[in-house]
Order: C-alpha cells, then structure tokens, then sequence
C-alpha cells in the first residue's frame, strides 16, 4: 500500500480558507442581523419612552412604574435577539428556540434560586397596596421606615439612623407588621392607684387628664379606661387612647400622657402606691430594749 504524505500546513490552510468562504457567504445574513439588533436598541428604546410617558401619567408607584419599563424593553430585546438569530442560521424555528430557552431557563433557575425568588417576591410587594414608602414596618425583629422598593430588596432606615437592606423574599413570606398603615395608632398605659381611693373617682381624674392631652385625638376615637386587675400594691387601670401612628408620635404622646396623669391625681390626692410588701411570722416577736 501506498503511503500518503499529509502536510499539517496543507490541512490547516484548507480549513482556514473554507472557514473564510463560510464567512463571506454569511456576510449577507450577518449584515442583515446587525440591522434587525440596531432596530431592535432603537424601538426599545422608543418603547420605553412611551411607557414612561404614559406612566408618569398614572398614580402607579416609581418602583413599579421601573420594573413595566424594563420588562416592555425587555420583550422587544428578546424577540429582536431571535429574529437575528432566525435570520443567520437558518434551521432555527421559534419552536426548538423556546424550547431551548426553556431548558436553560431551568438551569438557570437552579443556579439562581434566591435571586429569582426575590425578584418574583419583589413584583408581588409592588404590586401591593400596602406598604408603601415612608411607612414604618415590623418584620422579624426588624423595625423601621421603608426608604426604597427594588426589584430585589428593599431598604429600611431604622430608628436609630441604620440602613437595613433586606431581601423581598424575607418580606414576602414572613409575617409584616406595617405600623402606618392608618394614620392613627392605639396606644395604651397601665397606671395604679391604691386600695383605700376610689375607683370611680380615679377613672373620672385619669379620663379628663388624657382628653387634656394635646396629642391625643378625640374626635372619632375614644379614650377608654378599664379598671383591669387588683395587683399586689393596687388596681391598675388600663389607658387606652388614640394619637398618631408614627413611632415619634407614639413615644411623645405617652410621654404627655404619663406626665398629665402623674399631676391630675396628685392634685387630687389620689395616691399612686409604691410596691407594699407584709410579712408575717408564726411566732410572735419580742422587741428587745438595748438601752
């Protein structure tokens, strides 16, 4: 048998130049996808003025009106990247192209859980009447004023002048607590008075020193006062009222309140009892004389 000689220059200047052939035979196709991608950035971009546009018109949130114009941009990129697709290889169907963006979208997922989860979490709060900026929210041991709503987190300012980012996802699937939902809150004391005052007489003193009260609001809420239990010193009344729903507003009005009903019963010389404690023994004590 014959040998054959195969020169390793030959083979690779052969594939070199089919390579360069396949090139300039798809140069028409190339230049054609190049166009339908620059279009496709241009009506994006058109797209997504519009939007605005028309959303800045609406009393739609900021963070929400964000998240419609990126996903309306979103959807002309996508079907622009698979017309440029479709146009330089053409065996490719939509069909066998979804159905790959549907595999990889499950790898994806995979690989991206938490990510993804605070994304749909995020779509889910915006979409949301309730908490809304500025509102002080409770959530997980966690207190404070919600700053901003992103897609994937949102930010609360605590009330000592900490920023807090937190997941979506932790908002979404824990209970939350939003504090200024209304604009009033309820607020309650506990305040004693002794055993040997009367009860009647209390309530009445304790009632009109809150309704005095400046922060308290009496107009469609009540100021309600309950004798709640016969505790080891005294009968403790409990306080309830109405001021705004704001933490400040809360610690300022409880601070009025306590402040207005220490004076009205001291002036009404209702005694507010300090802890009494009786002992008693079995046996009689003998009380010796040292001197």
């Amino acid at each position: 048998m014959d040998e054959i000689n195969i020169n390793p220059l030959t083979i690779l200047t052969n594939q070199i130049t089919s390579m360069i052939k396949a090139t300039i035979a798809l140069l028409p196709e190339l230049a054609v996808a190049l166009v339908v991608i620059l279009l496709t950035w241009l009506i994006a971009k058109f797209v997504r003025f519009i939007v605005k546009q028309t959303l800045n018109k609406s009393k739609m949130r900021p963070s929400l009106c964000g998240l419609v114009i990126m996903l309306s941009g979103l959807a002309v990129w996508i079907f622009g990247l698979m017309s440029a697709a479709i146009i330089l290889f053409p065996n490719l169907t939509p069909a066998s192209m979804l159905a790959g963006l549907g595999l990889g979208s499950v790898a994806i997922g995979f690989a991206f859980k938490d990510t993804f989860e605070n994304f749909l979490a995020g779509i889910i709060i915006l979409l949301r009447k309730e908490m809304r900026i500025n509102d002080h929210i409770e959530c997980e041991d966690l207190e404070g004023k919600v700053e901003d709503i992103a897609i994937r987190e949102t930010h609360i300012r605590q009330t000592d002048g900490q920023l807090v980012i937190v997941p979506n996802s932790v908002l979404f699937k824990n209970p939350l607590t939003i504090r200024t939902d209304l604009d009033q809150r309820r607020a309650t004391i506990i305040c004693g008075i002794a055993y040997d005052e009367d009860v009647a007489e209390g309530r009445k003193v304790i009632k009109k020193a809150v309704e005095g009260c400046s922060t308290v609001i009496k107009d469609n809420r009540p100021i309600q006062i309950f004798a709640q239990e016969f505790a080891d010193s005294s009968i403790n009344f409990e306080i309830t009222w109405w001021p705004g729903s704001k933490p400040v507003d809360i610690r300022t009005s409880r601070d009025e309140v306590v402040e207005a009903v220490k004076k009205a019963l001291d002036d009404a010389g209702i005694e507010i009892p300090f802890p009494y404690r009786t002992m008693t023994f079995k046996e009689p004590l003998s009380l010796v004389d040292e001197n």
